[in-house]
Formats: C-alpha cells, sequence, structure tokens
C-alpha cells in the first residue's frame, strides 16, 4: 500500500460553540465558512455551508464527523465527510488559546474522508479510500489528503 498525495485542504473553521457534556462526552459544533483545496488532481473552494459534530472523549480526545461541500475550479461538486480524532496535547490547547498554529506532527491529527460526486470527470473520487493527517493555524484547520494506493 502507497500513500498519494491527492491534495491540502484548508478549512475555514468558526469557533466550536458547545452543548455541554452529554452521556458519550462534551458536544461541540463548529461551522465550516469557506476555505480552499489544493492538488495535482483537482482543486477549487470549500462551500460555507459544513461544519464538524466534535465529541470530547474523558480521555482528551476529541472525535470529529465533518461534511463539507467542495466545488472545484471547473464547477464540479464533490461532498466529503470525514471522522478522524485529535488527541488535545498541551500544544493543541497552547495553540487553541493563543490562536497560535501547530504542525502536522505535534499531535495525533488523523481523519478518514470519503468523497461523493456525480460529476463525471471526478467519479474516480467516489471508489478511493483516503487518509488525512491535520493541523491547526488561526481560524483554519488544514489537512494533507492521500489516496491509498496500491504498492
Amino acid at each position: 500500500m502507497k500513500l498519494e498525495p491527492l491534495f491540502i485542504l484548508r478549512v475555514d473553521a468558526g469557533p466550536p460553540v458547545g452543548i455541554g457534556a452529554g452521556p458519550h462526552g462534551t458536544r461541540l459544533i463548529s461551522a465550516a465558512s469557506g476555505g480552499t483545496f489544493e492538488g495535482s488532481r483537482l482543486r477549487g473552494k470549500v462551500l460555507p455551508n459544513g461544519g464538524d459534530w466534535i465529541l470530547v472523549d474523558d480521555e482528551n480526545a476529541s472525535h470529529m464527523d465533518v461534511r463539507l461541500l467542495l466545488e472545484t475550479d471547473d464547477g464540479a461538486r464533490i461532498y466529503v465527510q470525514y471522522q478522524g480524532v485529535l488527541v488535545i496535547n498541551e500544544k493543541i490547547r497552547a495553540a487553541l488559546a493563543g490562536g497560535g498554529a501547530t504542525e502536522y506532527d505535534d499531535a495525533y491529527f488523523m481523519t478518514q474522508p470519503r468523497f461523493e460526486t456525480g460529476d463525471a470527470r471526478y467519479r474516480w473520487l467516489n471508489r478511493i479510500a483516503a487518509v488525512g493527517e491535520g493541523r491547526l493555524e488561526p481560524g483554519v484547520v488544514e489537512y494533507r489528503i492521500f489516496e491509498l494506493t496500491n504498492g
């Protein structure tokens, strides 16, 4: 198996709104107000209608449930949904508290994107497996997304 770079995804993320502790952890919801994605086979923008439904457990792991709508620069629309885990450590806490940035290896921050599109030019996305790793910048979550290929 090989990891082939698919694109860099930058999501403009609003501040999370908490609904409090529930039976499974603390629920936070963060709106995605835009962003960009760019790779060798596709690029475009994140449309402002998605978000992240976050569940923080008792062990400081943030379980992500993200849904986004991408629009390529040639007009195709691609729905992407991913689950993931961000382990909240001191570097993540400091970045969130002070508006700073983190690097990709500063924390366990992994995702599993799935894609859906009806556009014939990008239907290949419907049948790939992908993974990603994330990092934080002020107001932005950035991911390196990779396609899993035989190898």
